[in-house]
């Protein structure tokens, strides 16, 4: 009996044959570079978006290095057609964050893909499905290991320069977000805040007599330093640790926020204190010289880090000096700013800007920007009522049930 066949219809001649999206676990070395540059390759050319560091992506993903694996559990994931690279996305599950907030969430975090649903819904579908395999039962991101990691889908302001501290991401992310039936978690927002001129008129000066007064009433006085290694060694180098617990006990409450362990805070002080300039620092010590509240902010490394192509080697470097040592930037990334709980709503945070603000008029900067902040948070909102500054950027963390 003869086998009867299907006539096969010609393809038409504007047809081009697709390769399947496949998934692949990150594995070694070389396509852990690989992972972290693509970052660099989607967004080359883009006069807002500041790539990722490759140096301390590299640190961040090294189980060894990042004192955040002491609690989190992660894998990378790359999406190919064919040979081709076309996205990426971290899957990570923060035990300690699960176990504070009782949640049995599943994070997606450094995501980035092409304009293709398909690719997009791949690697979401790769991050669910691992999630439920460790037993989550919702998806949240995009966010990092902890909060000091980037988090927040960009929603508004792709026409405003990035930090090396933020995520920076097209618009079309959102449509696929919408599209792939993901609703909003939280939303935080970005302020640019002007330095005090005669073109950008604030009410400074509350800020300096609630300074005065609040330091006055509460026997309260400013910690200064004259460079970095004076604030590892202070203290017989706990001083650091205090500090960064303030943050801890500040921010318990924030979304999502997991404490940061003596390990983490070490971490996070080499990172950073190495483009710290101490002028830019803020400290508010008790009467027993405790330190009570803290602000910080660094000369923008967004133009140096574009110019250095994300990469310390071999170039990068002195773009990197060049903007910390002899020509900075205009703007201030503000990276933390933190109250003891028992210390808030006293004026205490007036000292912090009075002092950041001086410096920014001293050395010539222009405008602050501000880290995110949770947009219903209505004590840090309020922190800005009397500067002179707009949002101009909003960001969102997705959520979806398992």
């Amino acid at each position: 009996m003869a086998l009867c066949c299907q006539k096969t219809l010609p393809l038409p001649r504007n047809f081009v044959h697709r390769p399947m999206v496949t998934i692949k676990k990150v594995e070694g070395r070389k396509e852990l570079r690989a992972f972290i540059r693509f970052n660099y390759h989607l967004y080359k050319g883009n006069a807002y978006a500041v790539p990722d560091f490759l140096e301390d992506m590299l640190d961040t993903f090294d189980r060894k290095k990042n004192a955040a694996f002491e609690f989190c559990e992660a894998d990378l994931f790359l999406a190919y057609r064919g040979k081709d690279i076309v996205g990426r996305v971290a899957a990570i599950i923060n035990h300690k964050a699960n176990k504070t907030w009782q949640t049995r969430n599943v994070r997606f975090g450094w995501i980035d893909f092409i304009d293709d649903e398909e690719v997009s819904k791949a690697l979401l579908d790769t991050v669910a499905q691992w999630g439920r395999e460790r037993g989550m039962s919702k998806i949240v991101g995009p966010l990092g290991f902890t909060d000091m990691d980037p988090e927040g889908m960009l929603t508004d302001g792709y026409d405003q320069l990035s930090t090396m501290s933020t995520i920076y991401n097209y618009p079309y992310y959102v449509d696929h977000m919408v599209h792939l039936g993901f609703g909003k978690e939280v939303d935080w927002v970005e302020r640019k805040v002007m330095v005090p001129t005669a073109g950008h008129t604030a009410d400074m000066q509350k800020y300096f007599r609630v300074a005065e007064l609040s330091m006055k009433r509460y026997k309260l006085h400013m910690r200064h330093f004259k460079n970095a290694k004076e604030v590892l060694a202070a203290d017989g180098g706990k001083y650091v640790q205090k500090v960064f617990n303030i943050v801890n006990q500040a921010y318990a409450n924030l979304y999502g926020y997991s404490q940061m362990n003596e390990r983490q805070i070490q971490q996070y002080a080499d990172t950073y204190l190495q483009f710290l300039d101490t002028r830019l620092l803020a400290i508010v010590e008790d009467e027993n010289n405790e330190p009570i509240a803290m602000g910080v902010g660094i000369g923008s490394l967004s133009y140096a880090l574009q110019k250095a192509h994300g990469k310390l080697f071999p170039f990068g470097w002195w773009h990197l000096a060049k903007a910390i040592y002899f020509k900075h930037a205009p703007v201030i990334d503000l990276l933390l700013v933190g109250v003891l709980p028992e210390w808030q709503n006293r004026g205490v945070n007036a000292p912090l800007f009075a002092q950041i603000i001086k410096a920014a008029m001293e050395q010539g900067y222009v405008w602050a920007e501000t880290h995110p902040q949770l947009e219903d948070n209505e004590k840090s909102q309020g922190q800005w009522a009397h500067l002179d500054c707009t949002i101009h950027k909003r960001r969102r963390c997705w959520q979806k049930n398992l």
